[in-house]
């Protein structure tokens, strides 16, 4: 399975089977976390027992039932991109898992106090990624119009409309889609949050989406 193929047909889950993640592809998902925190600076953890992370309480707020893993997305408290970087190998991330059968589901709603994380001084616990086999494979989230999210200065090549079709399929909070891309004359891309809860986080996601897309890095 390609990330484009992945990107198509991941959707956020919510329910998950009790069973553990099989051997084999945690070691997977730790392999490229240890790859993705070399590159990143981040200290991205996959923890296998969840532990109290989803507790009833907040299922029932956040809609989201136990899952049996969490990946808690952690990193420099003093690294003023930390939570766009946090999406976008978050997101990384979570097609990887895609590609091994695995289901995932971004969570800013969760018990910060029972996440068994490992925080050291001077990092800060951005948002958790609950992992594990789904119930089902969750719903495609409706779209806005390429136009209410996308402008383009001249004529928009291929590549730029392959890039904003992906963006949109990116999962975001409250599914708002609250960024915009903005194709300049020097055809660099441009990328902006438009404010509400996570839309840092959400960013990041949105241009991870966009250079899978597109085939072009952005920054």
């Amino acid at each position: 399975m390609t990330e484009t193929e992945a990107i198509r047909e991941r959707h956020s889950v919510r329910n998950y089977k009790p069973e553990r993640i099989a051997e084999e592809a945690a070691d997977k998902i730790r392999a490229m976390i240890d790859e993705i925190n070399r590159e990143s600076g981040l200290h991205l953890q996959l923890i296998d027992d969840a532990g109290k992370t989803y507790n009833k309480l907040l299922n029932r707020t956040a809609g989201l039932d136990s899952a049996p893993s969490v990946i808690a997305c952690v990193g420099n408290e003093s690294d003023g991109d930390l939570d766009e970087k946090v999406g976008y190998y978050g997101e990384k991330l979570v097609l990887y898992a895609q590609t091994l059968g695995l289901n995932t589901c971004w969570a800013g709603i969760f018990s910060r106090k029972k996440i068994p994380v490992n925080i050291a001084p001077g990092e800060k616990l951005v948002i958790s990624i609950a992992i594990g086999y789904g119930e089902n494979q969750g719903q495609q989230h409706k779209s806005k119009p390429v136009d209410q999210v996308s402008q383009a200065t001249g004529d928009r090549p291929e590549w730029f409309d392959k890039g904003v079709e992906m963006a949109l399929l990116a999962p975001t909070a409250m599914n708002q889609q609250k960024f915009e891309i903005c194709l300049n004359a020097d055809e660099t891309v441009k990328f902006t949050d438009k404010g509400g809860f996570f839309s840092k986080v959400d960013l990041g996601i949105v241009r991870y989406h966009f250079e899978v897309g597109s085939g072009k890095k952005c920054g």
